[in-house]
């Protein structure tokens, strides 16, 4: 990653849960840093806790046992959050669920969340939404196989906005290109 792409870089983060409706939590937090580095959080569930689709482990494929067994305290996950992103405005991809699932978190761990987070769709320009799909799947092809989990998915879609957002610029400079 470029110094210029160190400033330009979007904060991102990403919540794998137990599923996707009522009772769903957060089970993992990921996020990727301006710089490209990446912090993952497993999370212990709360007690009370106990929805599980066996449709999202199929996707995220974290059993609810290793939760238990090397999940951390939520309040540790919610404290960690906010000494990173303090102050911050951090971008998702899934604002809706993400948002939710955070509150969750923090509500559970009785803490406010010290950071702001925002829908990464805010950010996008029209070229870049045009550029998305085809920059992910370089993305991810540069990538190599990379495992569905919370700080892997945030890097692939930061470094999905920051390639989307060059191929505009370098689009919107040429004559000959209609997309990135």
């Amino acid at each position: 990653m470029t110094a210029r792409d160190a400033e330009a870089a979007p904060v991102i983060i990403d919540v794998e849960a137990s599923g996707f409706g009522a009772g769903s939590y957060p089970i993992e937090v990921g996020v990727a840093l301006p710089d490209g580095t990446t912090r993952c959080y497993l999370i212990r569930p709360a007690d009370d806790w106990q929805h599980w689709d066996p449709a999202a482990e199929d996707v995220h494929r974290i059993p609810r046992p290793i939760l238990l067994s090397r999940g951390r305290p939520l309040e540790d996950v919610a404290r960690e959050l906010n000494r990173e992103l303090q102050g911050r405005t951090v971008y998702s991809d899934a604002w809706g669920y993400d948002s939710s699932w955070l509150a969750r978190l923090f509500d559970a761990a009785e803490m406010p969340q010290r950071f702001r987070l925002e829908a990464l769709r805010a950010l996008l320009s029209e070229p870049q939404m045009a550029c998305w799909d085809d920059a992910r799947i370089e993305v991810q092809r540069a990538l190599g196989s990379v495992r569905h989990r919370a700080s892997a998915d945030a890097l692939v879609i930061q470094k999905t906005f920051l390639m989307s957002r060059d191929g505009a610029a370098a689009a919107g400079r040429s004559t000959h290109a209609a997309r990135c």
